[in-house]
């Protein structure tokens, strides 16, 4: 925090406008928080330090409602750890995005009638800077919007300077280890972004399809094989069946013909082929699948690639320059007039691989590429969890990083763009390979023959270096030193494959076996309302920024966060953040009042012996509360910590504390006294545990109630160990009483403000000091003469009895209730017939019985309901 936010605290003041409005508050507050230095982390502070690294968002991106979920609970978690006392930093940036960003520009060119091979590749990449300084970084901008306490001074971009610089050494690393390769495998190809993608990226869905059966061979050396990509016989290179399947061991080692091609392929026997299904023998094409480029190289077979990088055939003959999917449709039509077609399924539902950013078909292809040699790796990244240096949060998501990390084929690291780090090798005109680290010069020039690789690196590589690589690495930095390792990653369970397990990698390897972060905090994702996964499809996408404008930033923010079970997704519907707009009012509302009652938090609490057991009650339950939110905060349990804030503030201060409290001021005297000091308190420390989730209005609040400079630079409240458990046991007594004699009201039709007359039998009980406050409450005026009790209610050991005559008219409101009592009865004959049925049981679907045992069940509640209403009624 820099010097300018040490200033002195104003006087409390008593005055808030009528309605809180948070568009005139959020964005006015937010900048002041920035300009006083509240989030900038100081290394040089003796403070102990926690330090979260924000999941750099797409260059290209804006803010949506996952964003602002996982931004919300990581505020919470910063903003906390800031009261508590710790050097807390919240580091920034955003990730380079290359295949999107990419996208974008030439989307741009094409606009214009250009493509990016017109403008060349450093005039390209040229422009890609320009369009991220216009338009780039747009989620930043609404980061602020949502109230995101992170340090704008250390902002980074994973391609700025130092990032970049930490890419090429860990690069240049991996590969003097041997850790990093260059080999021809089968990858998959995305024939719209023209790039190789991993297989994380790679998205799969249900798609109809057809099923090909063609007999291969001729005369009595046949073969029958299916297939869904007709396409890719043209690369065939042999007929593989199992070894021990008698039905082919004679065609084994012979060649057959290949059709529509002048070529023979050989019949090979491989274990990988299962001969119970389909026909137990399948076509190998080493170059266009991955489990036949295994049999390749077991037999070795040839490789042919039959289609070029946009999946348009290549191979010599008619089917050259067809799209694949038009010369799937030919080569099938051409089998077919030669009668080797044996059988055709269609529609074939199967399981299709598509991009995950532009959602074509990928096509499994044989390439050069560059790869990781995952296995110590992966190893290392698995033991730190499975030792207990790194805890997964929580604890059941563990099963789904092992099954990854232990699991982790080698990873396919090149990408054919122009965007993004490219790859640091050179090659000489004598065949020579050079990697060349961050403070090396290249080899040669390219007038000398030396070029270097046109690929760039995955953008989940320099990703994966962002703990470390962001505190300064691979320098020793100030930063580094006091902010590594992090504390929280914090994160979607779906991205474990993508980021998770990449950093922990990367931090083991290049932090020589410190960890990148101590937990591994899982949250689930946000859906509709419905459960609904959001869809532009289905039409229920929710920009947060128009609830945000609806509602304010707070409401948005408490709704996430009350939703927010580790692991779990989180449904969110516009009801709910109304909601929580109507909980920041009352908020506001009853801070409002205590300011003009009086509520202050000058001098020292009074001593309990003063206090009155309400006043007790609402500390003992405060401190409570305090232990309960820090407990839950330490567990990662958001939904339960914002609904243990929600009831005590809502339910317990505002409806009961405060309620209980105006009988008290209208009575003065040092008792008001002390019940304006305890308010304050109350107060005082409700908006400090509110604050890390709903931060404007709490700030707004706290420094006017207390007159402090800023609830973010404010103590978090300590639990003083205060409990009384006799006045939280006289409070219950007396919050029964009155929930009790409102029930009996609103059953008998009474209006909340109307007086009844009644006569109230506390004697004996710890009731009696409270007596003014029920009849204030209850709207009870005293007994007059002519009292004569018309229903009377026995309750904590107390009675009240009141006298209704001439308040209602009971005999028409015994018809009423005689009318409900028949019709409840009515549903539960009608229910009871239904379950004591023997052959309706029998043929009812369970659910079907679950909802008659559940009308049964209401119905005979309703029966005791409107029984006990009638018992109280007078005689008419």
């Amino acid at each position: 925090m820099t010097e300018n936010a040490q200033q002195q605290p104003t006087a409390p003041s008593t005055e808030l406008p009528t309605q809180y409005a948070p568009a005139d508050v959020e964005g006015p507050l937010y900048e002041r928080w920035v300009e006083r230095g509240y989030f900038a982390a100081d290394a040089k502070s003796d403070k102990p330090a926690y330090t979260i690294v924000i999941p750099p968002p797409n260059v290209t991106g804006s803010l949506h409602l996952g964003h602002a979920f996982q931004h919300t609970l990581m505020d919470a978690l910063t903003r906390r750890k800031r009261m508590q006392g710790f050097e807390s930093l919240w580091l920034p940036g955003m990730d380079h995005a290359g295949i999107a960003t990419q996208n974008k520009v030439e989307q741009q060119l094409a606009e214009e009638g250009k493509s990016r091979q017109d403008l060349g590749r450093e005039e390209f990449v040229e422009r890609v800077w320009q369009w991220k300084e216009e338009y780039g970084g747009r989620i930043l901008g609404q980061m602020r919007r949502l109230g995101d306490g992170v340090d704008w001074d250390r902002e980074r971009f994973t391609m700025d300077e130092g990032l970049s610089k930490a890419v090429q050494t860990i690069f240049k690393k991996l590969y003097d280890d041997e850790l990093i390769y260059r080999a021809e495998r089968i990858i998959n190809w995305c024939p719209r972004c023209l790039t190789a993608i991993s297989d994380i990226e790679v998205e799969y869905q249900e798609d109809d399809g057809e099923l090909v059966s063609i007999k291969y061979g001729e005369g009595d050396e046949t073969l029958v094989v299916a297939t869904t990509r007709a396409e890719t016989m043209l690369g065939d290179t042999a007929v593989a069946v199992h070894p021990d399947d008698e039905r082919y061991k004679h065609l084994v080692g012979r060649r057959i013909k290949l059709p529509l091609t002048d070529r023979t392929i050989p019949v090979v026997a491989d274990t990988h082929v299962d001969p119970e299904f389909g026909t137990g023998a399948v076509k190998v094409t080493p170059a266009h699948d991955p489990n036949d480029f295994a049999i390749g190289q077991r037999h070795g077979l040839e490789s042919i690639t039959v289609m070029n990088e946009r999946a348009v055939i290549t191979v010599h003959g008619p089917f050259e320059g067809l799209d694949r999917f038009e010369a799937r449709s030919a080569i099938v039509a051409a089998l077919r007039s030669q009668g080797r077609i044996v059988a055709e399924k269609r529609p074939y539902v199967h399981s299709v691989g598509h991009c995950s950013r532009c959602k074509t078909t990928v096509e499994p292809r044989l390439s050069m590429q560059w790869w990781v040699k995952v296995a110590p790796l992966a190893k290392a990244a698995g033991d730190a969890v499975r030792d207990g240096r790194v805890k997964i949060h929580p604890e059941d998501m563990s099963k789904r990083y092992f099954d990854w990390v232990d699991n982790m084929h080698d990873w396919c690291i090149s990408r054919q763009l122009w965007w993004g780090h490219r790859i640091p090798v050179w090659y000489g005109p004598e065949g020579q390979v050079v990697c060349v680290g961050p403070d090396e010069e290249p080899p040669g020039t390219e007038a000398e023959g030396w070029k270097q690789d046109t690929d760039v690196l995955d953008t989940w590589f320099s990703s994966g270096l962002w703990p470390f690589s962001t505190l300064g690495w691979p320098e020793q930095t100030a930063d580094l030193r006091k902010f590594y390792p992090t504390d929280v990653l914090l994160t979607g369970h779906d991205i474990i494959f993508f980021w998770v397990a990449r950093m922990m990698m990367f931090g083991l390897y290049a932090m020589d076996g410190e960890v990148p972060f101590h937990t591994i905090a899982l949250t689930g994702l946000v859906r509709d309302e419905r459960g609904k996964k959001m869809s532009k499809s289905f039409g229920n996408v929710v920009d947060p920024l128009d609830w945000m404008d609806k509602y304010g930033s707070d409401a948005v923010r408490f709704t996430l966060a009350r939703g927010a079970n580790p692991g779990t997704d989180v449904p969110i519907g516009e009801e709910w953040v109304q909601a929580s707009r109507n909980f920041a009012n009352k908020i506001w509302n009853a801070t409002r009042f205590a300011l003009m009652n009086g509520a202050t938090v000058e001098g020292p609490l009074p001593d309990p012996a003063e206090m009155s057991a309400t006043d007790r009650w609402i500390l003992s339950r405060l401190n409570e509360t305090v232990a309960e939110v820090d407990a839950f905060y330490d567990d990662f349990q958001f939904a339960k910590l914002s609904d243990a804030l929600f009831h005590f503030a809502w339910d317990e201060v505002f409806d009961w504390y405060v309620e209980l409290s105006k009988t008290t001021f209208l009575e003065g005297g040092r008792g008001a006294e002390v019940s304006r000091r305890v308010l304050g308190e109350v107060l005082d420390v409700t908006l400090k545990l509110l604050h890390p989730v709903v931060p404007f209005v709490t700030d707004t609040l706290w420094t006017t109630l207390t007159g402090g400079e800023s609830v973010v630079i404010a103590d978090w409240p300590a639990d003083s160990g205060f409990r009384d458990e006799a006045a939280e046991r006289e409070i219950e007594s007396l919050q029964s009483v009155i929930t009790e004699v409102r029930r009996f009201r609103a059953d008998q039709g009474l209006q909340p403000g109307q007086r009844v007359p009644a006569r109230l039998t506390l004697d004996g009980t710890a009731l009696a000091p409270h007596e003014a406050a029920i009849r204030q409450l209850l709207r009870l005026q005293p007994e007059g003469d002519a009292f004569a009790a018309t229903a009377t209610l026995p309750v904590a050991g107390a009675t009240v009895a009141l006298d209704l005559s001439g308040t209602i008219d009971v005999a028409a409101e015994r018809k009423r209730l005689a009318k409900d009592l028949a019709a409840a009865e009515k549903e539960k004959a009608q229910a009871t017939g239904k379950l004591g049925n023997e052959a309706f049981l029998a043929k009812a679907p369970d659910n079907v019985v679950e909802k008659i045992r559940t009308r049964l069940a209401k119905a005979d509640e309703d029966i005791a309901r409107i029984g006990t209403q009638l018992d109280r009624l007078p005689q008419a």
